[in-house]
């Protein structure tokens, strides 16, 4: 695998400990602050790396097309500078298909996959066609009308006003270069769920009860298509459960790491 000439910005907080590293993958159109509630959480006794990814937050833009590939191998050119050699890689929406693909290119490294509020399958026509035109209008008119649209489906309306705020503050605040280029790239996705019947890792599979771009139907789905994954559906949330349940989501997720700590 090539190495990557994107050098992102990134979150690297905790000690190197017998328990294997956590690396959180972010959605769109968002940044590597939505995973504060989880840095806080597991720093305190693992190593926890959140980047920004390219086009988003303080990682460079790189205008035109961000296939989910692209991603993988930024993230793979990271954790290699970083000498992080095995670790559990998460990731919620888009940032669960860039934990896919990375698991489809250098799973040998991945001790355990989380799979947030994501959807493994390619993009139908239609789909096709609504990305690039979204791609297209947020290169016209910028973030903010997409971002007021969107807010009660990222999250539900009836979330704290905090996490509200913070979640608007991300999708304005990103470029829309970068993140016309990852909806360009997430149209031309590849189908997942064939490789979702060869992980060979625990895994872990969590939605929002509420979610409405990824219902937990779909999360059923690739619970059922992974040999050996938990699902776990975070009641009181939307799409972005780990900001908004973030207790719950927490709960959940420490105790997959602990399996994973206990096997490795």
């Amino acid at each position: 695998m090539t190495r990557s000439e994107i050098f992102l910005a990134y979150e690297d907080k905790g000690a190197d400990t017998s328990r294997v590293p956590l690396v959180l993958v972010h959605g769109h159109p968002f940044d590597r602050t939505m995973w504060a509630p989880q840095l806080a959480e597991f720093s305190a006794g693992r190593r926890v790396i959140a980047p920004d990814l390219r086009g988003y937050g303080a990682s460079p833009v790189v205008p035109g097309i961000t296939h989910l590939s692209d991603f993988a191998r930024d993230l793979a050119t990271l954790l290699d500078d970083l000498a992080v050699d095995a670790f559990v890689l998460a990731g919620l929406s888009m940032g669960g298909q860039i934990a896919m693909d990375c698991y489809g290119r250098f799973g040998d490294r991945v001790h355990g996959l989380v799979l947030a509020d994501a959807f493994p399958a390619a993009e139908t026509p239609e789909g096709r066609k609504a990305r690039n035109d979204m791609a297209d209008r947020l290169l016209r008119e910028g973030m903010r009308g997409y971002a007021d649209e969107v807010l009660d489906k990222m999250v539900a309306p009836y979330a704290s006003p905090e996490v509200r705020a913070h979640v608007h503050r991300m999708m304005t605040a990103t470029p829309a270069e970068g993140a016309a280029a990852a909806l360009r790239g997430r149209a031309e996705r590849p189908d997942y769920r064939g490789l979702l019947t060869r992980v060979t890792v625990p895994a872990l599979v969590v939605v929002g009860a509420d979610d409405a771009y990824t219902p937990v139907s779909d999360a059923e789905d690739m619970h059922a298509l992974i040999p050996d994954s938990t699902l776990r559906v975070i009641e009181g949330a939307a799409h972005m459960p780990n900001l908004e349940r973030p207790e719950e989501f927490n709960a959940a997720l420490g105790e997959f790491l602990a399996r994973v700590d206990g096997a490795s």
